[in-house]
């Protein structure tokens, strides 16, 4: 299996539990630390930035749920940890591409939740998280829904492909959304980690121009629940997984 690395532009801070001593304004307070911050590095805890409680509360029911996840995505995901890992030992950008079909979901989930995890994590400088599609659609509201749940905060432009601004904190960095094909020049252009989050996508484009690495990991599409019963909770679903294998991925950069 091919190694690779792959830079995502990624925010910086910590995540902590919540306490009777928050902010004011709704942040939780970061001179409270639990067992699972205790992962965090020295600098990721001083820091004065704080997420939002809800998100908070989310990911640590994610922590414990990372032994769950079954071998053989975790030998991908730690292949894409490993290029993260000597990107980062020799001081070059580690950028990161998830790709699908249309960029409306799957992707998008990949790049917001791994983006969040490496600033969990306190791997703030040098990871840079983007996403694509092989062709061009619009970041789906469903999915857009589904991350507020979670706790994220979104705010976004009109139109036909609105350009979404997703936050974790307050004062963190704007995680910038909206659907686009993976070669957009907003996207990194050479030495990439492409990563596959959907089958059509793995199959049509066998070859990412400019990637050093090309993993598929794969997630079921949530579209098919599109419009029935179960629409919410398979959006859910499908961000817990995604969101548990992408700190899954970030903790072994960590480790």
């Amino acid at each position: 299996m091919k190694r690779s690395i792959l830079p995502f532009s990624v925010l910086i801070l910590c995540f902590l539990s919540c306490s009777p001593d928050t902010k004011e304004n709704g942040n939780i307070n970061v001179s409270e630390i639990t067992p699972i911050q205790a992962t965090m590095s020295t600098e990721t805890k001083s820091d004065k930035k704080a997420i939002y409680p809800e998100l908070a509360h989310y990911i640590q029911s994610l922590v414990p749920a990372m032994e769950e996840i079954p071998e053989n995505r975790k030998e991908l995901l730690q292949e894409v940890a490993l290029f993260v890992r000597e990107k980062k030992q020799s001081n070059e950008p580690a950028n990161l591409t998830f790709i699908c079909t249309h960029n409306s979901r799957r992707s998008h989930l990949s790049q917001i939740w791994a983006a969040t995890a490496a600033a969990y994590y306190g791997l703030n400088d040098g990871i840079h998280t983007y996403s694509g599609g092989t062709e061009t659609t619009a970041f789906n509201p469903r999915a857009v829904a589904a991350i507020e749940r979670a706790g994220f905060r979104v705010n976004h432009t009109k139109g036909d492909n609105p350009h979404y601004e997703v936050r974790f904190a307050d004062e963190g960095q704007v995680i910038e959304c909206f659907s686009k094909k993976y070669d957009d020049p907003f996207n990194a252009s050479e030495n990439f980690a492409a990563i596959m989050t959907c089958s059509d996508a793995d199959k049509n484009c066998p070859f990412i121009p400019g990637a050093s690495l090309r993993l598929p990991i794969p997630y079921v599409d949530p579209k098919e629940a599109d419009g029935t019963t179960e629409e919410a909770a398979v959006y859910d679903e499908r961000t817990r997984q995604i969101a548990t294998e992408m700190f899954y991925l970030m903790s072994q950069v960590k480790s």
